[in-house]
């Protein structure tokens, strides 16, 4: 897979399958509505009209279902007719499956989308998702071959022409981003640690004409970051808070997100067992996401400033680690005393926040998370947690969930119920709840909330993608589309408008308005 090239088109063109091997995916209402027009230089002269009309008849998707059209060359795979209400419109999850599993093999395919314009974005990155870039097996190393799929959309319902060169292009940014993150999470610490991590980043901002700041190693200590220096001081590769800064003339808010960049967890002294630790290289999800959203964000022409903050350290165990009993001095000035080391991500992250609402002045501050396991009991594996201080961002982060396919759902938010799980006598918190049945997922937001303040007056999102930041054995990039959707009304991009939480014909915005909100919800 890691040498797979995805090519969108308006038009994949006319083939026969024995020599283009073909897929075509969609729910079936909308496979009974293509015209055999449209389908025949693909199918033609292997497969007939009567033919696909006669596979048609035969699928029953429950949720889903697929058929064989010409031996192992074409076949046709039908999405869920219908989801629920806390599902997304576009079965992103299924389509991933189906790719997976129905694609035929090939050097050169082709992929047939059928869906409605509205799920474009969505499904193109369920797309992205089958195909993920890191490998070390060693028959890929021997393999040459560059493979190519190229991807076409059929459009049913209203606006059903082909796509536009913008629109291509902005699903090549955003793929792009998803396969990123993915490799990232992907590939094991011997290969990632904070110095390869750090690396990716001067790529990405060399690529967007961007000078990254990078405050490292003792530099953390010494200005104050006791959080993410406390974390990562015990590894062999210092740990570095990373920032990349977008600031386009003419910004009238500031946006930043913080993303937590654990590039393997042990657990520190608080060591993890033999069959929790194996998965930990996924610790830096969200820093990942991070860096494939922004890319693709400024790519696609954010009309904000924007910040990523990147908290990188390995959770290492050595004469140098953290105790249990310690008392670290974040950078918010507030103390920590340390129950838990293996409660290290709200540390980093507390250290990211802070830096972004005292350093950076930001009206908005997201933070993306592989922060706890509980986060799973609380919502699935495939639906994120968000957390925030303001209500209409709540809702704004589940609808932009449904409209690019990364799913979330929210968490109680009651500081003044939970924070006291934290209480401490000898500092001003500890770092890890005292009762570990009582809200968790919430709690840990809340601890680094409690590092900008509660009464802080912009909006703070928290969103936990410790589970669906994987599927089985491999990394799915989570997190990507969910920020180019949930800002897209901050971009230039129409596509990332349209499937912003409001969309493109909800936009009511007036000069009069509160600039600091008029965009996104």
């Amino acid at each position: 897979m890691a040498n797979i090239r995805l090519e969108f088109k308006a038009s994949a063109g006319d083939a026969d399958p024995q020599t283009r091997p073909l897929l075509v995916l969609g729910q079936l209402p909308n496979l009974h509505l293509v015209p055999w027009r449209e389908l025949q230089g693909k199918l033609q002269p292997r497969v007939t009209e009567e033919v696909w009309k006669t596979a048609l008849s035969t699928l029953s998707p429950n949720p889903t279902d697929n058929c064989p059209l010409y031996l192992n060359f074409a076949t046709v795979a039908a999405l869920p007719s219908r989801v629920s209400r806390h599902n997304s419109p576009s079965a992103a999850h299924f389509i991933t499956r189906l790719i997976r599993n129905c694609l035929p093999g090939g050097a050169k395919r082709c992929l047939l989308m059928v869906c409605e314009r509205s799920e474009v974005f969505a499904s193109a990155c369920a797309i992205a998702r089958a195909f993920p870039l890191f490998t070390r097996r060693s028959s890929a190393s021997r393999r040459s071959e560059k493979k190519c799929i190229t991807v076409e959309f059929l459009l049913i319902g209203q606006n059903n022409g082909p796509l536009e060169v913008t629109t291509l292009k902005c699903l090549e940014s955003a793929t792009e981003g998803v396969r990123l993150a993915a490799r990232i999470v992907d590939t094991p610490c011997n290969e990632m640690n904070t110095d390869h991590f750090i690396e990716e980043i001067k790529v990405v901002a060399k690529d967007l004409g961007i000078v990254p700041t990078i405050i490292r190693d003792k530099e953390l200590k010494d200005k104050g970051f006791g959080g993410i220096y406390g974390v990562g001081k015990a590894a062999e590769h210092p740990p570095a808070l990373v920032i990349l800064s977008h600031t386009p003339e003419g910004a009238t808010q500031t946006i930043a997100w913080v993303g937590k960049g654990i590039v393997y967890d042990t657990g520190g002294l608080s060591i993890k067992g033999k069959t929790t630790m194996p998965g930990m290289k996924r610790d830096c999800g969200g820093a990942a996401a991070i860096l494939g959203a922004f890319k693709a964000a400024v790519k696609q022409g954010f009309k904000d400033n924007l910040h990523a903050l990147f908290c990188l350290a390995e959770n290492s165990v050595g004469p140098n680690a953290t105790r249990p009993d310690d008392i670290h001095v974040l950078y918010s000035g507030k103390t920590v005393e340390i129950n838990n080391t293996d409660a290290e991500g709200r540390l980093v992250l507390a250290d990211g926040v802070s830096y972004a609402s005292k350093d950076l002045n930001a009206d908005i501050i997201l933070d993306m998370a592989t922060l706890t396991g509980a986060q799973g009991i609380a919502t699935g594996k495939y639906h994120a947690a968000i957390l925030t201080n303001n209500e209409e961002w709540e809702t704004a982060c589940v609808k932009a969930g449904k409209k690019c396919g990364d799913l979330v759902h929210p968490l109680v938010y009651c500081p003044e119920l939970h924070f006291n799980e934290f209480s401490s006598a000898l500092a001003d918190m500890k770092n890890s709840v005292a009762d570990r049945e009582n809200a968790q997922s919430s709690c840990a937001g809340l601890f680094i909330a409690s590092h900008i303040g509660f009464d802080w007056p912009g909006v703070w999102v928290h969103v936990d993608i410790a589970s669906p930041v994987h599927a089985g054995e491999r990394a799915t990039g989570f997190g990507v589309a969910l920020l180019l959707s949930l800002f897209g009304r901050a971009s230039e991009d129409p596509l990332l408008n349209m499937v912003s939480p409001l969309g493109e014909n909800n936009i009511t915005d007036s000069p009069e308005r509160d600039t600091k909100r008029r965009r996104l919800v």
